[in-house]
């Protein structure tokens, strides 16, 4: 009786790839790209969760597992933005000595992380925020208001070094312009489709505003 013949062995294949799914805290990160990349489009309309979960290629459901609203959404891209400014800032005040190095640093931060991240750029200046939830422009808000703390205090020591009389009012004008020409800047980056840069002649800025 004839043998019938035994099918080609599949030992040396390797083995099928398992697609891994994205732990929870992956996901949350990839959604959090996802909007930023979408606010990075220029001109872009105001970005629905339909608009979101077409571009992860997941359902809204899936989206809603990972967070409560898009509110949410937007608080965990504020979030990040907090942590990156104000860890390197809090940084640079601790390390750099001199006052006028410890603004024109924290001006180039800000102008730079903004150039980097234009999707972010537009939520740091409210423009992705509009129609959204108002607790998001009141944390946005408090971001600024931040900032031109740790630029007070930087002007404030500039000031005494400097022998003014006032120091305090100074420090408060100083710090209270530094911001404008910060909004001023990302605003005009924002406005221009990212055309205009923030850190466009960015030392020369810098040294109009010290003088």
């Amino acid at each position: 009786m004839s043998s019938t013949s035994a099918p080609p062995s599949d030992a040396g294949a390797p083995p099928p790839v398992a697609r891994k799914r994205p732990l929870p805290g992956e996901r949350r990160e990839q959604i959090l790209r996802a909007l930023a990349t979408l606010l990075e489009q220029p001109g872009a309309e105001r970005i629905t969760t339909a608009v979101l979960a077409k571009h992860l290629q997941v359902s809204e459901a899936a989206l809603y597992r990972h967070f409560a609203s898009k509110a949410q959404m937007f608080e965990g891209l504020i979030a990040f933005i907090e942590d990156s400014l104000f860890t390197l800032a809090n940084q640079i005040q601790a390390r750099e000595t001199d006052p006028a190095q410890q603004i024109a640093r924290l001006l180039a931060l800000v102008l730079q992380f903004a150039q980097k991240n234009p999707g972010m750029c537009r939520v740091m200046v409210g423009d992705a925020l509009i129609l959204e939830h108002e607790r998001l422009s009141a944390r946005i808000n408090q971001l600024w208001d931040r900032l031109e703390s740790l630029l007070r205090q930087s002007h404030k020591g500039m000031a005494e070094a400097r022998g003014s009389l006032t120091p305090t009012v100074d420090a408060q004008a100083g710090a209270s312009l530094a911001v404008s020409v910060l909004l001023g800047r990302l605003q005009r980056f924002v406005r221009t489709g990212f055309q205009r840069l923030p850190t466009e002649h960015l030392d020369a800025s810098v040294q109009q505003l010290l003088r």
